[in-house]
């Protein structure tokens, strides 16, 4: 049994049609055939029931379909990490985000990149859980950005900077940073409350600390959204002050005590070389 005689079986059990399959695989369909009754020989098991019209999986075959499909994702996954690190300065990276940075500190450190890795090919990834350490873990990223410090025994962690975090108002709104009372008055548009980001507990952790029961009219993860609905007088929001690098119009950022951080997440005894030089062009990049 070879792994790639198991592939064909997975195609073959998602189109279950021997012509098609054999066009997808670029083999010819007497071949398919013979590697499919090849395959069930060895494991003596009946993994399709045939007639002339007909292809159907038997249970056994949906029972192998179903664990050979995860186990084969995650040989691949192997396959194409193993193949990063033979790649050296060529390869491949994969980066996790948060949206935050993508107005300043993301399109520098991409400037960056190319000028000094410039056959370096960059995977971009803004996730929407959030879950960097299990995507980290999973080799489906190489570096994580995240606002929290990612603590697992499996993965490095480096604080970049810190930012305020500000509300956002339209222009001429009463609001300023000499006057911010009144503030339980206003309609945000903030990330949901109740979810369980980072950045959501401390939205939570900062209207507690000031005895603030917001009144949320949007719920949204997404910033460029926000500062739009906001720059129409829709509500105000708050935002880490990176985004105000996106120059938005008709929106202004009054800063707060509050900061935020940016880590940059890896894992540890990482062996391809290249993710240690991205990571100290990281480091640069936050300094300046």
């Amino acid at each position: 049994m070879t792994i790639q005689q198991i592939k064909y079986f997975l195609v073959l059990a998602k189109e279950l049609h021997f012509w098609n399959t054999a066009e997808k695989v670029f083999i010819s369909q007497s071949s398919l055939s013979r590697q499919i009754q090849a395959l069930e020989d060895e494991l003596q098991i009946q993994l399709f029931e045939r007639d002339k019209r007909n292809v159907k999986l038997t249970n056994a075959g949906k029972f192998l379909q179903e664990h050979w499909t995860e186990k084969i994702n995650e040989f691949d996954q192997i396959i194409r990490q193993a193949k990063k690190i033979d790649e050296g300065k060529a390869g491949t990276i994969s980066i996790t985000y948060p949206g935050s940075i993508a107005y300043e500190f993301l399109p520098k450190f991409l400037e960056v990149l190319s000028n000094n890795l410039p056959d370096l090919k960059i995977e971009l990834t803004e996730p929407t859980d959030e879950n960097h350490e299990k995507l980290l873990l999973n080799f489906q990223t190489d570096i994580a950005f995240s606002r929290d410090k990612i603590k697992n025994a499996n993965i490095d962690s480096q604080k970049l900077y810190s930012e305020p975090i500000c509300l956002v108002v339209p222009k001429n709104h009463r609001l300023n940073k000499k006057n911010l009372t009144g503030l339980e008055n206003e309609k945000f548009i903030i990330s949901g409350l109740h979810q369980t980001t980072f950045f959501a507990s401390l939205l939570r952790s900062w209207f507690s600390k000031n005895g603030i029961e917001p009144k949320t009219i949007i719920e949204s993860d997404f910033g460029g959204m926000i500062m739009n609905l906001v720059s129409k007088g829709l509500g105000i929001s708050i935002l880490p002050l990176s985004f105000n690098s996106a120059q938005a119009k008709n929106v202004e950022f009054i800063e707060l005590e509050e900061k935020i951080d940016l880590y940059i997440n890896w894992r540890k005894k990482e062996l391809n070389n290249i993710i240690k030089n991205v990571i100290e062009l990281a480091e640069n990049v936050a300094k300046k």
